[in-house]
């Protein structure tokens, strides 16, 4: 079976979505309700909370309501995963940048959850349609419209779970200041004192280093700041199509450079290791 319309553009955890859903066994009903979404049949769509609703235009003169809906994570649930999103600073990085993270599921599954339904039975839905059939062709095509609204905003799929993009965004940076108890009330901020700083003996350490304390590990993910960062917005006379190559050749040859200097980088921290050892 194909996936509907399998766009370039659409971010991985819509196509997910997708994936998630047609991984059911709904064939038949799926295929109607591409046709749905397609022509333009689902003629709105809203988010109340965690439940989604519908109206999707029928055979009927008056469009059939659609409701939906994903069981929400408890707060002692999402206290935990909000902690394990802020221990990785890469996932608050491009959360907080409003992107989702290409490991984000991690976080769910050391916790025991799962943020995509696991069986057809996780997804609540009803249609006012005659069809006996769950999921009939007008929840389908709500399915796929949500796959292409995860897409524009990653924050809705969490939205379904029972947190918002503010209560995440706000829970992380909370985490990251070092306040990680949600529940305890926020004291009033005071003015630190700035601190003085000597740029030219900042990286200087004249202590000698116990060897036994060097760890020499590769980076727990394959993301590099050039990733998080995301495509070079060069400027050019050209057609848009010559300033993507051009920014794409560009990117392409800084991660060549990142990846030698960070290969440099170990093996003079191994060198620097072995001496150590020896002295």
């Amino acid at each position: 079976m194909t996936n509907f319309e399998a766009q370039p553009n659409r971010e991985w955890w819509a196509q997910r979505w997708i994936d998630v859903l047609e991984s059911f066994g709904w064939i038949r009903r799926l295929a109607r309700a591409r046709n749905y979404a397609r022509e333009g049949n689902v003629l709105k769509i809203e988010f109340d909370g965690s439940k989604v609703s519908a109206l999707v235009q029928g055979t009927a003169p008056e469009p059939y309501k659609v409701s939906l809906s994903l069981d929400p994570f408890d707060e002692e649930q999402w206290q935990y995963v909000t902690e394990s999103m802020s221990e990785r600073a890469i996932f608050s990085a491009k959360l907080l940048a409003g992107e989702m993270p290409q490991n984000i599921e991690e976080v769910f599954t050391v916790n025991g959850l799962s943020l995509f339904p696991l069986t057809k039975f996780d997804i609540h839905s009803r249609c006012s349609c005659p069809d006996p059939a769950n999921p009939c062709k007008h929840i389908g095509a709500v399915y796929y419209l949500l796959g292409d609204r995860f897409s524009e905003d990653p924050f809705v799929l969490f939205q379904l779970r029972g947190r918002t993009k503010d209560q995440i965004i706000t829970a992380l940076r909370q985490m990251r200041s070092g306040n990680g108890d949600l529940s305890a009330p926020t004291e009033p901020e005071t003015q630190a004192p700035t601190p003085t700083l000597n740029l030219k003996t900042f990286w200087q350490y004249q202590e000698q280093l116990e060897p036994s304390l060097v760890v020499i590990t590769p980076p727990p993910s394959s993301e590099t700041v050039l990733d998080v960062l995301g495509a070079i917005p060069l400027k050019s006379e050209a057609s848009a199509t010559q300033a993507n190559l051009a920014a794409q050749v560009v990117l392409e040859h800084l991660k060549t450079i990142y990846a030698q200097v960070s290969q440099q980088a170990v093996l003079a921290a191994m060198s620097t290791g072995a001496s150590s050892r020896e002295i």
